[in-house]
């Protein structure tokens, strides 16, 4: 499977992870619950303020999914930084992934890398990790 997403959106998820370092950054993109499209930036704040964990915090994800719930929305896209180790899911990462539909997207902000060189896609289901292509569209 493939992440398609608009280069706009890529920016804003970049954006927010260099804004949020050295903790890391999280959030999810919304799309209709139709289709497989991401195309609502919605940055969450990290509650664990941990530079090798992220949290939701409990009431801001009850009022995102009951957003979601009305304007027909589903999480496209769930994302997070790693601040100091590459973009691959973390056994904790793998542990709370509880959206089997969605795209887990991972940015590293590591100071050993390329600044925004490393954006990665994820299926993770029932435990099992599969990195999918993504295609940045638009400008």
């Amino acid at each position: 499977m493939t992440l398609r997403i608009g280069a706009h959106l890529v920016t804003a998820l970049w954006e927010h992870a260099e804004r949020e370092h050295p903790i890391e950054a999280c959030g999810v993109i919304a799309g209709p619950a139709s289709a497989n499209l991401p195309t609502r930036h919605i940055p969450m704040e990290n509650s664990a303020y941990s530079p090798t964990f992220y949290e939701f915090e409990s009431k801001a994800l009850l009022r995102l999914y009951q957003e979601l719930d009305d304007l027909d929305e589903a999480p496209i896209v769930i994302y997070h930084s790693h601040t100091s180790t590459e973009a691959y899911p973390s056994r904790t990462d793998i542990a709370y992934a509880g959206e089997p539909g969605a795209h887990y997207v991972l940015l590293s902000t590591r100071e050993e890398i390329a600044p925004r060189s490393e954006f990665r896609s994820f299926r993770i289901i029932d435990g099992v990790v599969t990195e999918e292509s993504v295609e940045i569209i638009g400008d």
